[in-house]
């Protein structure tokens, strides 16, 4: 006799429908797997035959053969476990087909038959509606980021015994729904701008990055507060959007980085160190996992001693932070990741540090500046909106004891820019001034005369690309919604252009 049971392979971000066929036959004993499986899911065999007799089932004497269909797509992690051992049970007439057709299951099981946790359970239950099954059996642990999806039942299971008496008959409980917008929160991860004495510039250019989802870049000397703000920069971000916190979730839980509850509820921060490879970064390895861009898509990636990434590290950042998405080529396929990140810079000014520092001289020489600052190239620095010049902090404004503007206020502002784009972007579904195409920006932006003359201007004298040309434009109208204004006007353009790197209007 043979059985069916649904499951699914994640690859990417994705969960693809698998089919696991059973087939219990005469013959010597024997248990095969085919159908692509990597190693961990042929070592399945000895956690399953274990996991069976301690639910108290017996193992088929006979010839067991598991086909994973499509045979032609890798099957790869522990998510087979629990759908051979159901499988198998079916085929043998322990618990009937009938109760598993419209059933998706998924879970690593432990020699005890124990049900373990596993990747990518958001994934799953967005399939398994998708194919308009009716259930999910999920091991205990993943149930809560499965009930994000409404419209399909989720059953958690703790033991094989368990999922045996459900599909016997003896119902396991299935939890509720969970509104997502209700879990989402605020965080300022430990630092609040009310603590930050002084860079008025550098708070200003923050809420502009904030505002509109642009990229920064700020140099300065050891010392001048570059990593203080970008650690209180995520406190100035508007909540995760419903959609938003879905997209992060999922990405979150193919990578195994999930809190407890089964939630990513406030925008991603991620600083990896500068040692950091290309693949860790952008993504990839022989089964393609998200990378550091990608685990920061819709909050913010911060690359702290900029300069001191290699080149081909900072050289790979172009496509993902023009497009929004790294696209991952490998032998088995491409895989698109979403990597719409707001990019934080720090970097000091030379090798030493103190090349801009009035009081401390640089050591560098000429040879050693000139290699530095080669590492930031013209196409890369062409995709960063905001250059910004953070200075050290004079001693009258450190021990000032007034109390400076918190993370709270600033964000009010920031939350009603982010209101004005997304309902004059909402046609075209985009959700920040950033986002935007140089075509959108053509047929959308409103600019007062005045403001083009200063524009052309601008394009003239600092021979402004394309890219920079757009990427200014932006920023105006960024700082034209914190303003509350229709169009962008010359006063908008003037401080957008402050921010260019090497060029003040």
């Amino acid at each position: 006799m043979a059985s069916l049971i649904f499951t699914a392979s994640v690859i990417g971000l994705d969960a693809h429908l698998v089919q696991v066929e059973s087939d219990i036959s005469p013959g010597l004993g024997a248990f095969i797997i085919v159908g692509l499986p990597d190693t961990a899911v042929q070592e399945a065999r000895e956690r399953v035959k274990s996991a069976l007799k301690h639910a108290g089932q017996s193992f088929p004497r006979t010839r067991v053969i598991i086909n994973l269909a499509p045979a032609d797509l890798k099957k790869t992690g522990t998510p087979f476990d629990l759908p051979v051992a159901c499988s198998i049970l079916a085929a043998d007439g322990i618990i009937s087909q009938e109760r598993v057709q419209a059933t998706l299951i998924a879970g690593e099981l432990g020699l005890d038959g124990t049900i373990r946790p596993i990747n990518g359970a958001l994934s799953f239950a967005i399939l398994a509606k998708k194919l308009g099954l009716q259930a999910i059996i999920l091991p205990k642990e993943n149930a809560n980021e499965a009930a994000l999806i409404d419209g399909i039942k989720i059953y958690p299971a703790q033991h094989l015994r368990d999922v045996i008496l459900h599909l016997k008959g003896e119902s396991l409980e299935a939890i509720e729904h969970r509104n997502i917008g209700s879990i989402l929160t605020h965080s300022i991860n430990g630092q609040d701008f009310s603590s930050i004495k002084g860079q008025l510039q550098a708070r200003r250019a923050l809420e502009i990055a904030a505002a509109g989802g642009h990229n920064i870049l700020m140099q300065g000397p050891p010392g001048s507060g570059k990593t203080l703000l970008a650690r209180a920069f995520p406190g100035i971000l508007p909540e995760l959007t419903t959609d938003e916190a879905l997209e992060v979730t999922r990405i979150h839980s193919v990578a195994n980085l999930l809190p407890k509850d089964g939630v990513l509820n406030s925008r991603p921060f991620r600083a990896p160190h500068h040692t950091a490879s290309t693949i860790s970064l952008i993504g990839g390895g022989s089964t393609p996992q998200p990378g550091e861009i990608s685990l920061a898509h819709r909050g913010v990636l911060f690359l702290d001693e900029f300069l001191e990434f290699p080149r081909a590290v900072l050289e790979s950042l172009r496509q993902p932070l023009e497009d929004g998405t790294i696209t991952v080529s490998r032998a088995q396929g491409t895989l698109t990741f979403p990597a719409r990140v707001t990019l934080i810079g720090a970097m000091n000014p030379c090798p030493c540090g103190y090349a801009t520092d009035p009081e401390r001289a640089c050591t560098c020489t000429p040879l050693q500046l000139t290699r530095y600052q080669k590492k930031l190239s013209g196409p890369l620095l062409d995709r960063i909106d905001l250059f910004l010049e953070v200075p050290k902090v004079p001693m009258n404004d450190l021990t000032n004891a007034d109390a400076e503007e918190s993370s709270d206020d600033i964000r009010l502002r920031v939350q009603a820019a982010r209101n004005i784009q997304t309902e004059r972007w909402k046609s075209i579904q985009t959700k920040t001034n950033a986002e935007l195409n140089s075509d959108q920006v053509r047929r959308h932006i409103r600019i007062d005369q005045g403001a083009k003359q200063l524009l052309q201007h601008a394009i003239n004298a600092y021979k402004l690309s394309a890219r920079a040309y757009f990427r200014l434009l932006k920023v105006a109208q960024t700082i034209a919604d914190l303003s509350i204004s229709n169009e962008i006007q010359v006063l908008h353009v003037a401080e957008a252009l402050n921010y260019r790197h090497g060029q003040k209007p």
